[in-house]
C-alpha cells in the first residue's frame, strides 16, 4: 500500500515509493554495504538512517561522518581512533567512529572526498571487519554496516584514478539513487505542506500555505538546492508571512525569474524543425493547474474542504502571469491570447497588484 512517508522520507511519486521498497529490502540484509548517490540536498542522510532504523541494527548507534568536512588529518583519527601518544597532542587513547558504530551502522557521507590513503584502509574494515587504531599494534574487530553517500560520479573517479576501483566495488553492492526534486515534481505540494506543519510546531501562527499561482511556480523550478533549498524557502516564507497566505509577487526575485526555471516551455530551446511562435501559443499549452490536472489540484485540498472563491481568483491570477510570462510582459499580447480586451486585463493586473512584475505598459 502506498505511503505518503517513511522514516522521514517525504514522496508520493512513483520513483519514491519504489525508494521506499528497496528502502525495506535492504533493511533485510543488514551485512551488504550500500552507496547512495544523490545531488546535494535529495536527502542521502535521511535514506541512510531510514535504511539503519529499518534494519537489526536499529537498536545500535548511527554514526555519521562527513568526509568532506573533517580536514584529512583529523579523519583517520576520528574514524579509527588512536591510542595515547601515537602523534603529538595525543595525551589520551580515543576511540573511533568505527568502533563507536560496533553493532550498528557507520554513515560515510561524501565518501567522493576521502584521500586515497584512507580509502586502502576502509577497503581493509570491509574485507576483513577489524581495523587498526592510529598508533596501534594489533587489529581490533568490529560488525559494523558502511553506508556512503556521495553527489560525485564514483565511476568517472574511478576511470580518472581518483577512487579506488577495489574500493568502489565493495562499496556499491547495493546503490541506491535518490531523484532530484525536479523529477517528482507531483512531491513538491506535499512536501510544502510537510514543512509548513513542521516549521508551525515552533510558532504561534503557521504559514496559511502558498495559492495556485505561487505553487505553480515552484512546481517549475529547477531547484538546484533540492529539497533542502524548498525547505529553506518555506522557512524564508514562515519568517516573513507567519499567519498569511504566500502569492506569487510574495516569493523571493530569484524564484521569480526564468532563469529559476529549466525544462519546459518557458525556458526550453526548440528543436530543429519544431520552431514555434510564443505570441501564438494558446493558454491550453501552458503547464497550468487546472481540473484537468487531477492528482495535483486534489493534493492541495484540505480535508475540511476549500475557499471556492479564492481558488477561481488565484487560477485567474495565475493564468494571467502564464500569459504575461509567454509574452514577456506584453500586455496586449497576453490579453489576446487570454481572449480579453486590453483595459480588462489592466484592471485586473492592477486589482492583483501585478504590476511589480509586468511594469511596462505596452
Amino acid at each position: 500500500m502506498a505511503t505518503d512517508s517513511f522514516y522521514g522520507i517525504i514522496g508520493r511519486s512513483d520513483c519514491m515509493q519504489s525508494l521506499f521498497h528497496l528502502i525495506a529490502k535492504l533493511a533485510e540484509d543488514d551485512l551488504s554495504t550500500v552507496l547512495i548517490q544523490g545531488e546535494s540536498g535529495t536527502g542521502k542522510e535521511l535514506v541512510a538512517k531510514a535504511i539503519h532504523n529499518h534494519s537489526p541494527r536499529g537498536k545500535n548507534n548511527f554514526v555519521p561522518v562527513n568526509c568532506a568536512a573533517i580536514p584529512e588529518d583529523l579523519l583517520e583519527s576520528e574514524l579509527f581512533g588512536h591510542t595515547k601518544g601515537a602523534f603529538t597532542g595525543a595525551t589520551a587513547s580515543k576511540i573511533g567512529r568505527i568502533e563507536y558504530a560496533n553493532g550498528g551502522s557507520l554513515f560515510l557521507d561524501e565518501i567522493g572526498d576521502m584521500k586515497p590513503t584512507l580509502q586502502a584502509k576502509l577497503l581493509r574494515v570491509l574485507q576483513e571487519r577489524e581495523f587498526e587504531p592510529v598508533g596501534a599494534l594489533k587489529p581490533v574487530p568490529v560488525d559494523v554496516r558502511v553506508i556512503a553517500a556521495t553527489h560525485r560520479n564514483l565511476e568517472e573517479m574511478v576511470t580518472d584514478g581518483k577512487f579506488r576501483e577495489d574500493l568502489y566495488y565493495r562499496l556499491s553492492v547495493i546503490p541506491v539513487s535518490i531523484p532530484p526534486l525536479r523529477e517528482r515534481k507531483e512531491d513538491i505540494p506535499l512536501l510544502v505542506d510537510y514543512f509548513i506543519h513542521s516549521l508551525g510546531k515552533k510558532r504561534s501562527k503557521k504559514l496559511q500555505g502558498f495559492d495556485l499561482a505561487a505553487m505553480q511556480t515552484l512546481t517549475n523550478l529547477y531547484w538546484r538546492g533540492n529539497v533542502r533549498e524548498l525547505e529553506n524557502l518555506v522557512q524564508h516564507m514562515t519568517i516573513l508571512y507567519s499567519g498569511q497566505r504566500v502569492g506569487y509577487n510574495d516569493l523571493p526575485e530569484k524564484y521569480r525569474s526564468e532563469e529559476a526555471v529549466a525544462g519546459n516551455n518557458l525556458n526550453a530551446s526548440p528543436k530543429n524543425g519544431e520552431a514555434q511562435d510564443s505570441m501564438t501559443a494558446t493558454p491550453e499549452q501552458l503547464p497550468l493547474f487546472s481540473p484537468a490536472s487531477g492528482s495535483q489540484v486534489q493534493d492541495m485540498w484540505p480535508e475540511e474542504g476549500i475557499d471556492f472563491n479564492a481558488m477561481v481568483n488565484d487560477f485567474e491570477t495565475q493564468l494571467i502571469v502564464q500569459a504575461l510570462k509567454m509574452t514577456q510582459g506584453n500586455k496586449k499580447e497576453a490579453a489576446r491570447i487570454l481572449n480579453l480586451k486590453r483595459t480588462t486585463l489592466l484592471e485586473k493586473i492592477k486589482k492583483k497588484e501585478l504590476q511589480a512584475s509586468w511594469s511596462q505598459e505596452n
